[in-house]
């Protein structure tokens, strides 16, 4: 890893964990849930946690361009552009389940070469730099050795977005895997990254759901594409697998 990446993730897990300390003041105290054009749900938490990163990053990389889940795209060098979800898995935040988290990511020429989640209620930290590794809590982290569906955990999202898009094809797959749970949002890719799932799907994902989960995925040995098998973040979906299942899972969703 150069010593630009280093610079790069160290400034990550810093911002990602001041945003994640940031949402604790809301988490669990009934905040108030608005609802955005998408109709998905947003708080002042979300809000908050992305103003504190874009200011840190504005800050310390001032000519770099930023795209947030909640404020969009801001100007700058394009060959540099942050991307950032304050708060992945706003449905389990606002009912109080502690698998939400932060994520940061940094594309270098548009391909992800940072990638941070970090999970402020769970005390949970998985990092990765393109040539550094992926580490989770201080630790290498590695994603399964499982070959085989029929010994696989399978995670997802949303089954019923799983069934509209797949039909009888979610319906094979959950049958021909030994485990189906269903751990959502960035957290499920997290758990494939460091060896405690095999499969994560995800039928909905926009480019900051995507893009800090590249190279946590990649450095810790996993794949991480969208339906189609390619890797790119603006896909509309995604799975990460442990990279050994990647075409076995690929052609149920193909098929």
């Amino acid at each position: 890893m150069s010593e630009s990446l280093s610079a790069y993730l160290d400034f990550a897990i810093d911002a990602a964990y001041a945003a994640g300390q940031s949402t604790l003041a809301h988490f669990q105290t009934n905040v108030v849930v608005e609802r955005k054009a998408d109709a998905s749900p947003v708080t002042v938490a979300d809000r908050g946690a992305e103003r504190l990163l874009r200011e840190r990053i504005s800050e310390a990389y001032p000519t770099h361009a930023i795209l947030g889940e909640e404020f969009g795209v801001g100007d700058g060098d394009s060959r540099y552009r942050w991307v950032l979800d304050p708060i992945d898995g706003t449905q389990s935040f606002i009912r109080g389940v502690p698998l939400f988290g932060v994520l940061v990511a940094l594309e270098i020429d548009r391909v992800p070469q940072v990638g941070v989640a970090y999970f402020p209620a769970l005390g949970e930290m998985v990092s990765a730099a393109s040539g550094s590794g992926c580490w989770w809590n201080g630790r290498r982290a590695q994603v399964s050795s499982v070959d085989r569906l029929d010994e696989a955990a399978i995670g997802y999202s949303d089954s019923r977005m799983l069934c509209d898009r797949l039909g009888d094809g979610w319906t094979r797959l959950q049958h021909a895997a030994r485990v189906q749970r269903g751990w959502g949002d960035c957290y499920g890719h997290c758990l494939v990254a460091t060896g405690r799932l095999d499969v994560m799907l995800d039928p909905v994902m926009n480019p900051w759901d995507c893009a800090a989960l590249v190279p946590i995925l990649e450095e810790a040995g996993g794949r991480f594409t969208d339906w189609t098998g390619e890797a790119r973040i603006d896909g509309g979906d995604a799975f990460s697998t442990n990279g050994k299942l990647h075409q076995a899972v690929l052609q149920h969703l193909r098929g």
